[in-house]
């Protein structure tokens, strides 16, 4: 199973995930640098303001008291003042910002001074901010559409860096995907970037070497093992059909019976784990080959062939394999009755029993595991040998358990 036969319906991209995070940066970063430049001009114009017309009114109120007239742009107490600057408590010059808006007067800053002593005049002085503000409010629709440039600027990018960053990572978890599936040739290799990412490679890749050592080894011990076994255990059973008849004869020879399926097994095992098998393709009545598998297993079983099933072009010995380790189980695991029906090019041998245990129907059958607390039922190799003729035939075998109760074991054999 690759990487994107495991996505899921729905699923948001890393691209789109890093591309939607640039974006949101951007967005902040235009937001901030946006709010900092209004408030900075915003009080730089206030404070400019602020300072004309206090100058302003110095330069006033001087000319007042040695001419006696007003400068343009001074008045004396005029009904406008803000309510703060009507009664100075003293002859200091002080200011106030007027957010009123009239037209285009407005917003407005003051500056005021009395003209003499406690009672005297106040002289007033104020500079309209309405220019300044309307060029502020330009500078900041400027800075918006500067943002929506960059933004639509910088995600295109964004998008294309992130697509460059998924590609190398899919690359990767392809290869981890074909591990767990079973290459063990896999390899990642360079990732053109010598970053986290190329690090990641380089470990999955040795991992990959690690464990398809370990695995070579493993198959290796099983195969000399079963076949440094094969030679005494023929010698046992040839030793066994000497004996005198009678029951201790009859359970020696059974045992030495079962451990000679044992070594045959595992010698079938180590050999699908090395690749060694072959198909031999004949064109074959499936209906036909599967009766005369169960047959063979000398247990009952049901067997229904549909008007639809036909011949097919397949291994039948391998067939035969599969279909008897599967009835097999059926009777050592389950409960009677066990049907197998044949349908089209479809195999599906079901039995009442338990059902298949949650383990196996998540990870697949396993080697010397049959699911059961008594390891007298059997060595737990059956399934894992139907499995491996399954995929030598390009095969797909898969395990359920029916609603109403019972395993069912579903071969779909290839066109």
């Amino acid at each position: 199973m690759t990487a994107s036969d495991r996505a899921r319906p729905g699923r948001v991209t890393l691209r789109w995930k890093i591309a939607a995070l640039a974006a949101a940066t951007a967005c902040l970063v235009a937001v901030a640098v946006g709010l900092l430049v209004h408030f900075w001009t915003a009080r730089d114009i206030r404070e400019r303001a602020e300072m004309r017309a206090f100058n302003a009114v110095y330069s006033a109120v001087d000319t007042y008291r040695r001419t006696g007239t007003l400068i343009d742009g001074a008045e004396l107490d005029p009904p406008a003042l803000p309510a703060a600057l009507r009664a100075p408590a003293d002859a200091d010059r002080h200011t106030a910002y007027d957010r009123h808006v009239d037209g285009n007067s407005g917003p407005t800053v003051w500056a005021a001074q009395r003209t003499g002593g406690p009672g005297s005049p106040v002289l007033t002085y104020r500079v309209n901010t309405s220019s300044e503000l309307h060029g502020l409010r330009r500078l900041d629709a400027t800075m918006a559409v500067a943002s929506l440039l960059a933004l639509a600027a910088a995600t295109p990018l964004a998008v294309y860096g992130a697509g460059l960053l998924g590609r190398r990572l899919s690359r990767v978890s392809e290869t981890a995907s074909r591990i767990s599936a079973g290459d063990l040739d896999a390899r990642t290799g360079p990732t053109k970037g010598r970053d986290e990412v190329d690090d990641i490679a380089a470990t999955v890749d040795l991992m990959a070497d690690a464990l398809g050592r370990k695995l070579r080894d493993e198959r290796r011990f099983t195969a000399d093992v079963a076949h440094e076994l094969r030679t005494p255990v023929g010698g046992l059973l040839a030793a066994a059909d000497l004996l005198a008849p009678g029951e201790t004869e009859d359970l020696l020879r059974a045992r030495v019976r079962d451990l000679r399926g044992l070594v045959e097994d595992l010698l079938e095992v180590s050999r699908l784990d090395a690749g060694a098998e072959l198909p031999v393709h004949a064109r074959v009545p499936l209906g036909e080959v599967v009766s005369e598998a169960v047959t063979r297993t000398g247990l009952s079983a049901e067997v229904e062939v549909a008007d639809r099933a036909g011949s097919v072009e397949t291994d039948p010995r391998r067939l035969e394999r599969i279909v008897g380790n599967l009835v097999v189980n059926a009777h050592r695991h389950g409960q009677a009755p066990v049907r197998v029906t044949v349908e089209g090019r479809t195999v599906v041998v079901r039995d009442h029993g338990p059902g298949f245990p949650p383990d196996l129907l998540l990870a697949g059958p396993r080697r010397f595991h049959t699911g059961r607390a008594e390891r007298g039922a059997g060595h737990g190799l059956g399934l894992t040998i139907a499995l491996g003729q399954a995929g030598v035939l390009g095969a797909d075998l898969r395990f359920t358990n029916a609603p109403d109760g019972g395993a069912i074991a579903t071969l779909h054999l290839p066109t």
